[in-house]
């Protein structure tokens, strides 16, 4: 079964994503596939025994390739029980996935400080589009924030350009931040020859808007930002 286009307003409701699972069970992978972005997770995420957490993991295969790629404990969580249930039970015989039905702008069941990283295709561009979006988004990067450790890092795998998203993750915490670029899927589902290598950063004003000069104007790419969490100072 096919689900109608919805409006973009519907990927901020969990009623859409229980919805979209109950009737699309197939796997499948917002923005960029494993294999395409491993070389970074590889730059940013090195040591494989260390904790991760993937936001809004859905159906998608990118955790499974985590742990065929050597990563030891990849902890995935969603809003939606159809699909987490799903996932359970497919992965009930892999130690190194875990499943767990969360919101994540509030993910209290995790202690401060418990992952070394937080990985993101998609959730945060999600809540952008739902009601109440700068409120929720803000209460999303916080928990973020908080259940890293200090030098965690959190990867955002995004369509939003430095002029959109920039703002909102310096405002929201204490991030030193870089910027990637990828180009979008192709027409054979795999990413095209980028224009730099992928693990090559893009340096950011303040604004963002420089990357435009680098990039030229509307680029076909996928932009990355790997924020790392600045311990607070203390006084």
């Amino acid at each position: 079964m096919t689900l109608g286009t919805p409006s973009s307003q519907a990927y901020g409701e969990p009623w859409y994503w229980d919805n979209r699972y109950a009737h699309e069970s197939a796997p499948f992978d917002w923005y960029q596939k494993y294999p395409a972005l491993a070389s970074l997770i590889h730059l940013y995420v090195p040591h494989r025994h260390e904790r991760i957490l993937v936001v809004g993991c859905g159906n998608s295969v990118f955790s499974e390739d985590m742990v065929n790629d050597g990563y030891e404990d990849v902890v995935n969580v969603d809003i939606s029980s159809v699909v987490i249930e799903a996932m359970q039970t497919k992965y009930s015989n892999c130690q190194q996935l875990k499943y767990i039905k969360l919101d994540v702008r509030d993910m209290s069941p995790f202690q401060a400080g418990s992952f070394a990283a937080v990985i993101d295709k998609g959730t945060l561009d999600s809540i952008l589009c739902g009601n109440n979006s700068r409120q929720n988004a803000t209460q999303m990067l916080g928990e973020v924030w908080r259940v890293l450790k200090d030098k965690g890092v959190y990867i955002l795998i995004t369509y939003g350009a430095p002029v959109y998203r920039l703002g909102l993750l310096k405002e929201s915490c204490m991030w030193s931040i870089k910027l990637h670029v990828i180009a979008k899927f192709g027409a054979e589902g795999s990413s095209e020859q980028p224009t730099r290598a992928l693990t090559d950063p893009i340096l950011l004003d303040e604004s963002g808007s420089s990357v435009e000069d680098v990039l030229g104007k509307n680029p076909d790419v996928h932009y990355i930002y790997v924020c790392t969490k600045e311990p607070k100072t203390k006084d």
